[in-house]
């Protein structure tokens, strides 16, 4: 019974476990997904390795400690050819002989310094560009990563608050459906009535079905942009009516912006910045690198394997020297290279203002739309409360005998066009605001 009840258990806690559920409001959801989703891990990384790139540009300019060991075994040693009357021999006859020892081991040390590197002081300035450009990729996907979660978070708002207003409604008119059918039953009504009510109830149903399947794909998409399974079970505690207060109550960021601080416009910054170093690059071209070593070996010779001995002979030396190399000429190329970054440093400029301009202009049209779904939003529920009592008086009036099951359809599905239209404005609202900040880029709201 024992291994039954074990079982049992473990099958219970993984159930528990598939079944358990994430919460997450709005801010919750994003703090999640730029710790979670891989195109934020990735923007991150990217940002480490520029870190070290900048790091590994400096360490070039500092000092450079190099160490060599070599060992030489002669297995044949090569033999040079003497004239023999070296040696009292006849004049014309020469003598075989072999230098040295048949082993040698020599052990260097070199330390290099640049002393004067035009290239290496634009590189140092590059790495730093190079920090701030994968600085300013990472706010941008984090801004386009929280855009996402927004958009996605209030999809799923949209499509729970859709599903509970089909619900409501194909309820009512459930019961009006048997209500009617009760009174045709009782020959009061024309049949006509009761067919034209089921096929707007038929009409809802269909609808039904697919708001169900937007709300599966709504929960998906907010899964996969938080960085989870597409199956994940989450909650959202924020609802649609409590984000819509929050983004319509805010500050209307009516405030100064200093374009400079937008991340587009640093971007093109940083990009204006590239092009100025390579043209100072190309110029550095035309200087001269100045280089200095220092260098320290010792060697030993033997016939045999004896170094690690005490007695074994080493003898050092030691070499200090200073290298210059001048660019004299290139025919032209270092020339025809200067010139090209010039203008390319030139035309970032020119970029540099448009979308200076550009943004100051999207930031005016994102501010105007989402002042213009504010408004909307107020219109559309005067409408759907219009839409409401128009229904409601012909519900009424349809069960007096005072109007037709066509009139009562029409005011229903009049009403049924209002609900959708105000729900897709609150959605409107939480675009158009969430494109907004996202120029602006303040700090998000609980």
């Amino acid at each position: 019974m024992l291994p039954k009840f074990i079982l049992f258990l473990l099958i219970t806690s993984s159930v528990f476990s598939q079944q358990e559920i994430s919460r997450f409001s709005l801010k919750e959801a994003v703090d999640f997904a730029l710790q979670n989703n891989s195109i934020s891990k990735n923007a991150a990384r990217d940002v480490e390795i520029a870190k070290l790139q900048k790091w590994e540009t400096t360490s070039t300019g500092l000092p450079q400690i190099k160490a060599a060991i070599s060992y030489n075994n002669w297995l044949k040693q090569q033999i040079s050819l003497i004239p023999a009357e070296f040696f009292g021999g006849s004049p014309g006859q020469f003598s075989e002989i072999t230098f040295g020892t048949k082993q040698t081991m020599n052990g260097t040390v070199t330390i290099s310094q640049k002393i004067f590197d035009g290239s290496y002081l634009v590189g140092l300035q590059a790495a730093k560009v190079y920090l701030e450009i994968s600085e300013n990729a990472k706010e941008k996907t984090e801004i386009e990563l929280r855009k996402m979660v927004a958009y996605t978070y209030g999809n799923v708002l949209l499509s729970e608050e859709n599903l509970k207003i089909v619900n409501s409604n194909i309820t009512l008119l459930e019961k009006n459906v048997r209500d009617l059918t009760k009174v045709y039953e009782n020959g009061l009504i024309e049949q006509e009535s009761v067919q034209q009510l089921q096929l707007t109830l038929a009409s809802l149903k269909s609808n039904q079905s697919y708001v169900k399947r937007l709300k599966t794909i709504a929960y998906q998409m907010f899964n996969n942009t938080l960085g989870l399974d597409l199956e994940s079970s989450v909650e959202l505690t924020n609802d649609l009516n409590q984000l819509i207060a929050m983004y319509t109550s805010l500050a209307p960021l009516e405030s100064i912006l200093e374009v400079e601080n937008v991340v587009d416009y640093k971007i093109a910054f940083n990009d204006l910045k590239g092009k100025e170093l390579l043209l100072k690059l190309e110029k550095s071209k035309a200087l001269p690198t100045i280089d200095a070593f220092l260098n320290g070996s010792y060697s030993g010779n033997n016939n045999q394997f004896g170094f690690l001995d005490s007695s074994q002979n080493w003898f050092g030396a030691s070499l200090f020297g200073v290298s210059m190399k001048i660019p004299v000429f290139s025919s032209f190329g270092r020339s025809a290279s200067t010139k090209k970054a010039r203008l390319n440093f030139e035309k970032s400029k020119s970029l540099l203002k448009e979308t200076s301009e550009k943004i100051k202009l999207e930031i005016s049209r994102a501010r105007s739309e989402y002042e213009f779904a504010v408004e909307d939003l107020d219109i559309k529920k005067e409408a759907l409360e219009l839409s409401g009592n128009i229904a409601q008086k012909n519900e009424i009036k349809f069960f007096e005998g005072l109007t037709t099951s066509f009139d009562l359809s029409q005011a229903q599905r009049q009403l049924y066009t209002a609900q959708q239209d105000y729900l897709q404005s609150m959605l409107n609202i939480l675009i158009k605001r969430i494109d907004l900040e996202a120029l602006i880029n303040p700090p998000l709201k609980n």
